[in-house]
This record gives structure tokens, sequence and C-alpha cells, in this order.
């Protein structure tokens, strides 16, 4: 990447970085590389790809995109999220302890408590947005802090910058997952943080169609220690997977900041429901961390809305079977909007202690606002709560 085109913008930058114009027919969009394999120049001499699983044109022009909207020195493309956080957990040994939020992915959770724990790797959920319990919390043996820019699904707020000056200060590594966030709103490498993880099945792709995860970071010797990972287990996103998130990060700063815009009425206007227990969105002044979110949180507070209704667990599904707009699906990001119960759904695989403790209830319904229009959205809730409470 040249000097001046370091210079441009987010936007100009998602378009043209990693999607340089193919210099043998002049094509404006890169060719797609499908190739496993690639003839090297002599015995034991190696060109700039050799096999894909080490590296691909097509992935590279994908991470070179992502590097430049993260501001790091390096990112790696994974075949999903889940595969991105597992090559983080692979720097731990056995004896290692982590440090994860309580409002976290149901993935996440599941990784950390049921698999790696097998490896006799320890955790320990804690308030992320409570910086003290934090630093109280971290022992001896913690080698990894793991957080969310925005949290799932309550949408907790951690300071990014104070959480990243305790690791420094203890030397633990610390790693989020920016997936609700987006480069778009949020650039955790420069509030200090280590890793930067995104699902980029959601906002980066954009469109409900492709698997992907990401990790980027600003330090070179911890990248060539996740590529040294990656490489040896070979959890590496398919070309055709890359072409597609490349091309959805192209619209990703639009999409975000338009479905921000939509997710904020709908906050409002469900906070003004009489059906509804309470609503759980950054961009409303009775959330715990709004003030955070204001000061970190760039051009809007993210596309995902909770919200609690006064109901049980069969009256709040039968709301997220009702409606015909939002889609009842796991995933949120997509063009498309989508609904879900968290205590049912993307959550279930927290043991149900967990899922009390942490404000997981039954009632609970997780909003993922696509593009469609906010008047058609809040027509679609209104008649999907009104018919549940009429059965």
């Amino acid at each position: 990447m040249s000097h001046s085109r370091s210079k441009h913008s987010f936007r100009t930058r998602a378009i043209h970085v990693g999607n340089e114009v193919d210099p043998q027919t002049g094509a404006v969009v890169p060719p797609i590389h499908l190739a496993s394999t690639f003839r090297q120049p002599g015995a034991g001499e190696w060109g700039d790809f050799d096999y894909s699983r080490s590296g691909n044109p097509t992935r590279s022009n994908l991470q070179s995109t992502l590097t430049s909207l993260e501001g790091g020195c390096g990112s790696l493309a994974f075949s999903s999220g889940m595969a991105a956080i597992h090559g983080v957990t692979m720097m731990l040994s056995t004896g290692d302890h982590v440090l994860a939020g309580c409002d976290l992915y149901g993935g996440a959770y599941r990784l950390l408590h049921k698999i790696c724990s097998r490896s006799g790797i320890d955790v320990t959920l804690v308030d992320m947005t409570d910086t003290g319990a934090v630093e109280a919390a971290i022992q001896p043996n913690t080698k990894l802090i793991w957080a969310e820019t925005i949290g799932n699904p309550r949408l907790s707020i951690p300071d990014l910058p104070s959480l990243a000056k305790i690791a420094k200060s203890r030397g633990v590594r610390i790693g989020v997952d920016n997936t609700f966030g987006t480069p778009s709103l949020i650039r955790p490498l420069e509030c200090g943080i280590d890793i930067v993880m995104h699902s980029a099945t959601k906002y980066l792709g954009g469109h409900s169609d492709c698997l992907g995860g990401t990790l980027s970071v600003a330090d070179q010797i911890l990248f060539d220690e996740l590529y040294y990972i990656q490489n040896a287990t070979g959890a590496v996103l398919d070309p055709l997977s890359c072409f597609l998130v490349s091309r959805g990060l192209k619209t990703l700063d639009l999409r975000v900041r338009e479905q921000s815009a939509t997710s904020l009425k709908l906050a409002v206007w469900l906070q003004q429901h009489p059906q509804v227990k309470s609503v759980l969105y950054p961009g409303l002044e009775t959330h715990p961390q709004h003030a955070v979110a204001k000061e970190l949180l760039n051009g809007g507070f993210g596309a995902i809305v909770t919200f609690e209704l006064d109901a049980g667990i069969k009256e709040t599904a039968k709301v997220c079977e009702t409606t015909s707009l939002f889609h009842l699906a796991v995933s949120l990001g997509a063009v498309e909007s989508l609904i879900e119960q968290p205590a049912t759904m993307s959550h279930a695989s927290y043991d149900a202690a967990d899922r009390a403790k942490f404000g997981i209830t039954d009632g609970l319904i997780r909003l993922s606002v696509g593009l469609e229009s906010y008047e058609d959205l809040q027509a679609d809730l209104e008649q999907a709560i009104a018919a549940a409470r009429a059965k």
C-alpha cells in the first residue's frame, strides 16, 4: 500500500486497498485464485505463494484490505469466527488462565468452557465494564483477556483504552471480538488492544452468503505467532469466501451507518412500548455505558437491539416466530433483519446458572437490524408482539 493510498478515507480504502486493478487484464475486480498449489522457480526456491493453506492471492487481498481498515500490521482470514478465536487460544498452554467477559457470544463461552478446559486452561468470567473487577480477577497465570467491543447479547460497552492499560501493566495479552462494532465504528488496535477478531460472516461479508473469521494485530511478532498457528492447523478461509468478504467490505461503512440509524429509531420506539420491560441499546441515554459508547464509537451505535419483554419463555418465542420481515435465525449483520431468543438459540450453550447470573432471561430478544425501512420493521414488530399477547 502506497503512502498516498494510506492517507485516503476509510470508505475509499475499503474499495481500493487489496482490490488493485489486475495488471494482466485490466480487470477492476481482482480474479479469484482457486489454485491449491503454485509452480516454484526452483527446488528449494520459493515464490510469493506455494500452497494455498500457507497463502493464497485472493486471501492476501482480503487481509490487505482489513489491515488497512483496522490500522494494524497484518491480518489473517480464518474459516469461521470460531476458528479465529480458537487460533488465539492455541497460543495458551496447560495451566494458563483466561479472563473473559460475561457478556459473551455463546460459541466463545462453549469454546472456553467446554474445549479449552480439556487442555487444563482455566476460565473466569467477569464484567468487562467494571475495570476494578477486571484488574482484581487477573491471576499470576492469566495469559489472555478476552472481551467484546459491544457485548453479546446485552450490548455492554467496555472502556477499551482502560482495559488495554490494565492488560499491559500486568503483562497480559488482550483480544476483543469486534463483530458488533465493526472497524467502521471502532478500531480497537488504536485503543491499545493486541488482537481484534471478527466473525466475517456478519457485517464484513454483510449478505448472509459466506462463513469466515479474521484476526488483526499491530505487533509483527504476535502476527508471526498467529500465522504459524494458522498455517500449522489449517483453518484458512477459502478463496471464494475471501472474495465475498472483500466485496462486502466495499459497502461496510454505508451499511453499518444506515443500519445504526434505523436501530436507534427502533430502540426509542421499543422503549415506549407497554409490553417491553427494558431496552438495551448503546445509543439510548438509559444504557449503562452510553457515555463510553459516545466516546468510543464513531458515527453510530451499532445495528443490534436487545430488549426484554414482560413475558415468559413461550410468549417470547411466539413473538420471534410471528414476525415476517425479521427472519427467525441466528447470526446477524446482514442486509436482511433477523430476530432470535438468546436463551434458546444463540446462548443456549451457556450453563443455565450462568444465563441467570448474567441476565440472559427468558424474555430477552435480540434484533439484528438490516436495511429495510424503519416503518416496515416497526410495524412487523408491533404486530408480532400484539399477536403473541393475544394468544
